[in-house]
C-alpha cells in the first residue's frame, strides 16, 4: 500500500467548481479505462451538483451515468458526495428516502459515500451513515471546515470523535473555502490523529493558492488520502492539481505509487474536453485566478460569483465591497454557520439585501427565517437573538431537535405523482429531490425512446451555461 493515496476529482468536483459541472458522460468513457488503471484510492465521479444538471443541462439520467461508470471502472472505488438529510437538493428529506437514495447509490455503484452537513450537526448526518453501514457502502464522514470563534482545533476534534462513534470509516477535512492554511492543516491532522483511529481523507481547493502546501503539510502530518484534479480543470476553484503532487511525493516515503506518464496521457486527454467547455462558455479563465477575498471574508469562490451576479441584476455593482464586509457581521448574527451549501447562498443573500436597502435586515428571505428558526439544524453558536426575534416574530417557534423528525414519510407521495413516467425505482428519487426538473427530464425520455426528434431540445440545454 502506498503511503499517500489520492482521490481522483476530475469526474465530479473538478468541472462542478471550474465549469458549471458540464462534463457530459460520453467524454469520461473514452478514457474510463485509463482512469481505472491509474491506482487512484477512489474517483469522486457522481453526487455533489452532477445528479441535477445530468438532467437539467444534459438531458441524462444521473442512475445510467453511475451505472455505465461503474461497468466501465470495476477496479476503483467509485465516490459521491451527499448532503446527509439534505441528499442532493436544498431542503431536508424524510429518512425514507434518504434511506433508499442510499441504498440505490450503493446498488448501482457506489463504493464510499461522502457525507456531511453545512451546520455540522451530527444528527442531519445520522440516517445516512446508519443507510451506508446497512447496504454496505463506506461511510466517509465529513467536517465543513470554517474558521469562527467556535470552530475552534478542540471543536473538530470533538467532532471527528463523535462521528467515529457514529460508525465514520473515514473522517474528511471538507475545507470548501479554500480556509485552512497549510500550518493549521498540520495541527489540525496531528490532533485528529491522537483521538482517532481512522483515516484521515483532506479535501480543499486552490482558491486562494494555498491549497497544494496545505495538502503537503497535511501529509507530513499524517493524513492518509487527498483530493487532487488533473491539470486541464486543476487549480483555481477547483482541486490543486494531481500531477505536482505526484511528482513532488515520488521517491519519498510518501510516494503516491501513481506513474506520471499514465497521468500525462489522461491530461493530454481532458485538455481537449476542458476546451470544448470553455468553447461553449463554461470555463472561464477567472476560475483560476488566486483571489485572497477568499480568506480576508470566508466567502468561497463559487459564493463571490453569485454576490456579483446578484448586485448586477439589482443595479449595485457599486456595492460589492460594503456586500463582501457585511457578510461575516450577517454570518455571527445567524451564528456562524459554515458557507458551504446552502448556508452560503442564505448568508450571502441575506447581505446583499442589508447593504441593498441601506438598512440592516429591513427584510428577509424564507430561507433566512429558516435558519434562524432551526429548520436547517442546529447552529454552531448562538444567535443574535434580536435579529431572531424581528426574523420570525416574538412568539416564533424554535425548532431544537432533528428537523427531520418532524417530516413524515414521502415515497407513497411522490411513487404516485410520477406513475405515468416512472420507469425504475430510482426516477422517484431523482423526482423527490427536483420534482420539476426530473418531470421535464422524463418528458424528454419518453419523446426519445418514441422516436421523437429531440434535437433542438438537446441544442438549447448545450449552450446557454447558468
Amino acid at each position: 500500500m502506498p503511503k499517500v493515496n489520492i482521490t481522483e476529482t476530475i469526474l465530479r468536483d473538478a468541472h462542478q467548481s471550474q465549469a458549471a459541472t458540464r462534463m457530459r458522460t460520453d467524454e469520461m468513457l473514452p478514457v474510463a479505462e485509463k482512469l481505472d488503471n491509474v491506482g487512484y484510492y477512489s474517483l469522486e465521479m457522481w453526487g455533489g451538483a452532477t445528479f441535477d444538471s445530468c438532467m437539467r443541462f444534459l438531458n441524462e439520467d444521473p442512475w445510467e451515468r453511475l451505472r455505465v461508470l461503474r461497468k466501465a471502472m470495476p477496479k476503483t472505488k467509485l465516490q459521491m458526495l451527499l448532503r446527509g438529510q439534505n441528499i442532493l437538493g436544498y431542503k431536508h428529506y424524510a429518512d425514507d428516502v434518504v434511506d433508499l437514495f442510499v441504498k440505490k447509490s450503493i446498488e448501482n455503484g457506489i463504493d464510499i459515500i461522502r457525507i456531511f452537513d453545512a451546520l455540522n450537526d451530527t444528527r442531519n448526518m445520522k440516517t445516512a451513515i446508519e443507510s451506508t453501514k446497512k447496504y454496505g457502502g463506506t461511510v466517509e464522514a465529513a467536517m465543513s471546515y470554517t474558521i469562527s470563534p467556535v470552530h475552534t482545533m478542540e471543536y473538530f476534534v470533538d467532532l471527528a470523535v463523535e462521528l467515529e462513534k457514529m460508525g465514520a470509516d473515514i473522517i474528511c477535512i471538507k475545507d470548501m473555502a479554500n480556509l485552512l492554511l497549510p500550518y493549521e492543516a498540520y495541527k489540525l491532522v496531528k490532533a485528529l490523529k491522537e483521538k482517532v483511529r481512522l483515516p484521515i481523507h483532506i479535501h480543499t481547493h486552490n482558491t486562494s493558492g494555498t491549497g497544494d502546501m496545505t495538502l503537503l503539510k497535511a501529509i507530513e502530518a499524517g493524513a492518509e488520502i487527498v483530493d487532487t484534479a488533473l491539470s486541464p480543470l486543476g487549480n483555481g476553484t477547483s482541486q490543486p492539481a494531481t500531477e505536482p503532487l505526484v511528482a513532488t511525493l515520488r521517491g519519498t516515503e510518501y510516494d503516491t505509487g501513481i506513474d506520471l506518464g499514465a497521468l500525462t496521457e489522461l491530461s493530454d486527454y481532458f485538455r481537449g474536453v476542458a476546451e470544448r467547455l470553455k468553447n461553449d462558455g463554461f470555463l472561464d479563465p477567472k476560475v483560476l485566478a488566486v483571489d485572497i477575498n477568499t480568506l480576508l471574508y470566508q466567502v468561497p469562490g463559487g459564493m463571490l460569483s453569485n454576490l456579483i451576479s446578484q448586485l448586477k441584476q439589482m443595479n449595485a455593482s457599486d456595492k460589492f465591497l460594503e456586500v463582501l464586509q457585511e457578510v461575516p457581521r450577517v454570518r455571527e448574527d445567524f451564528g456562524y454557520p459554515p458557507l458551504v451549501t446552502p448556508t452560503s447562498q442564505i448568508v450571502g443573500t441575506q447581505a446583499v439585501l442589508n447593504v441593498v436597502a441601506g438598512e440592516r435586515y429591513k427584510t428577509f428571505t424564507n430561507e433566512s427565517r429558516g435558519l434562524l428558526r432551526g429548520e436547517y439544524g442546529r447552529l454552531p453558536a448562538p444567535v443574535n437573538e434580536e435579529v431572531r426575534r424581528k426574523a420570525i416574530g416574538e412568539e416564533g417557534k424554535v425548532i431544537t431537535g432533528r428537523p427531520a423528525d418532524d417530516i413524515a414519510p414521502e415515497l407513497a407521495k411522490y411513487r404516485e405523482e410520477i406513475r405515468e413516467y416512472y420507469t425504475q425505482e430510482e426516477d422517484v428519487l431523482s423526482y423527490a429531490l427536483f420534482p420539476q426538473v426530473a418531470l421535464k427530464f422524463f418528458q424528454y425520455r419518453q419523446a426519445r425512446d418514441k422516436g421523437i426528434d429531440s434535437t433542438l431540445l438537446d441544442q438549447e440545454n448545450k449552450v446557454h451555461p447558468v
